[in-house]
């Protein structure tokens, strides 16, 4: 064979190689696909706030029966008669019918969501999802257990709703619907994901990396940026300038310090993550997490056969030295 028939050849073999491992890939998608989707699962969205503010006080007693994780026993009938006819509580419950005249599209994609949580992990139980208000607490905007999830739909009625005037931007982006699967995805993961192990900052990263990793491959129908709880410009600016962040913690031995301002500085929610530089304002808040979640990837990347369930119970140090991460250039 001449030499660039050889060459031509080996180009040849190599593009039939590369064509035959992404149909493989693909095959095994449509495969997992296939099966998730048959995994019998009908989200319905039990309507409390409804039953709760449009009916008459008389109801009251059966509703404690209903429900009685919502009525603490220390509390006389009378306060949520109070309730139901309070204004506040009435201006809510007036603005969740307005932005949610039905919850069908969400039931879908909690339908959704659900199938992949229970393909990858069939012992979980279909809890009762319950909506009710919660006087805006954007701390709790959910609450999930074993057999309950709570949705307080006050808290997802849009970033730009006249009600949160006053609340920070960097907490009111993440007030709306869209971001609600990924709540959801989050506080089931605290039963999953081991707690750091210590208190550094990469076992930090790891933790939040880990969970972040989860909401990735539960809702792979949604917008990563949605996926992962980060506006689209944050995730933008997170991609381009990974490698830089990454220089930044090795420079300044960040990796393995255990000083609680690292966690203030680039793993709690905020307005932007703090290196004490020009590129501050631009840098999107916990960007810790979203590395930690690389690391993470490049660690299934290497160890592509880990169980999930093992993966996320894997010590922060052992994951790290095994993910050979290093951000591209």
């Amino acid at each position: 064979m001449e030499p660039n028939q050889k060459k031509t050849f080996l180009r040849f073999f190599s593009f039939l190689l590369l064509i035959f491992g992404f149909l493989l890939s693909c095959e095994g998608f449509s495969k997992s696909e296939t099966k998730i989707n048959t995994i019998p699962v009908k989200v319905s969205i039990d309507r409390f706030d409804r039953k709760f503010y449009q009916s008459s006080p008389e109801i009251i007693p059966q509703l404690k029966n209903q429900y009685p994780y919502l009525f603490p026993k220390q509390f006389a009938d009378s306060v949520w008669v109070n309730r139901q006819k309070d204004s506040l509580q009435l201006l809510l419950q007036n603005a969740i019918e307005t932005t949610f005249p039905t919850l069908t599209f969400l039931e879908d994609e909690l339908s959704l969501l659900f199938q992949n949580l229970k393909y990858h992990f069939p012992e979980i139980k279909m809890p009762h999802i319950i909506s009710l208000t919660n006087n805006v607490d954007y701390q709790v905007k959910t609450i999930y257990s074993d057999s309950l999830l709570f949705l307080s739909l006050d808290t997802f009625l849009g970033s730009e709703h006249p009600l949160y005037e006053g609340i920070p931007l960097f907490i009111r982006k993440e007030m709306d619907i869209s971001y609600l699967p990924s709540q959801v995805v989050d506080k089931f993961a605290d039963y999953y994901v081991s707690p750091p192990e210590d208190r550094t900052m990469l076992a930090q990263m790891i933790f939040f990396g880990k969970k972040m990793y989860l909401q990735d491959m539960m809702l792979p129908h949604k917008e990563e940026a949605l996926r992962i709880g980060f506006t689209a410009e944050a995730l933008d600016w997170a991609t381009a300038n990974e490698r830089y962040v990454w220089q930044y913690f090795i420079e300044k031995e960040i990796l393995f310090g255990t000083d609680p301002n690292l966690a203030a500085r680039f793993i709690n929610p905020a307005p932007f993550s703090k290196f004490y530089l020009d590129i501050d304002n631009e840098s999107p808040g916990g960007i810790g997490r979203w590395v930690g979640m690389q690391i993470v990837k490049s660690y299934m990347k290497n160890n592509p056969e880990t169980p999930l369930e093992r993966l996320l119970k894997l010590p922060a140090q052992i994951l790290f030295k095994e993910s050979k991460y290093k951000p591209k250039k």
